[in-house]
């Protein structure tokens, strides 16, 4: 069994990092599919976006669904964990806005 990553340290290196933001809030939203991701964020290429993905799944914020169809078709959706997670970051940009007088 892998272990998780200190929490902390996940929390750092996400929010460090402006493509895993923007992926896991347009997961929150809705939009599920690689490619409509890719074309959602204006910058993106494909190679930042997998890796942003695989990095997410790794730390256990998305799930990785494979439909067994021709031509193949993934989806990624958040995990029980990534909804708390994602909250947790919902109050770190609340804080944000706080202080900057928003």
């Amino acid at each position: 069994m892998t272990s998780r990553p200190r929490v902390a340290a996940m929390v750092e290196e996400v929010i460090g990092c402006k493509w895993s933001l923007t992926v896991l809030s347009l997961v929150r939203q809705g939009v599920r599919r690689p490619g409509a991701l890719e074309h959602a964020v204006p910058g993106l290429s494909a190679k930042v976006l997998n890796e942003r993905l695989k990095k997410l799944t790794r730390y256990g914020v998305l799930q990785r669904i494979s439909y067994p169809e021709i031509p193949p078709r993934v989806e990624y959706s958040l995990t029980p964990f990534g909804e708390r997670f994602a909250g947790i970051l919902d109050q770190i940009r609340r804080l944000e806005d706080e202080l900057n007088g928003e």
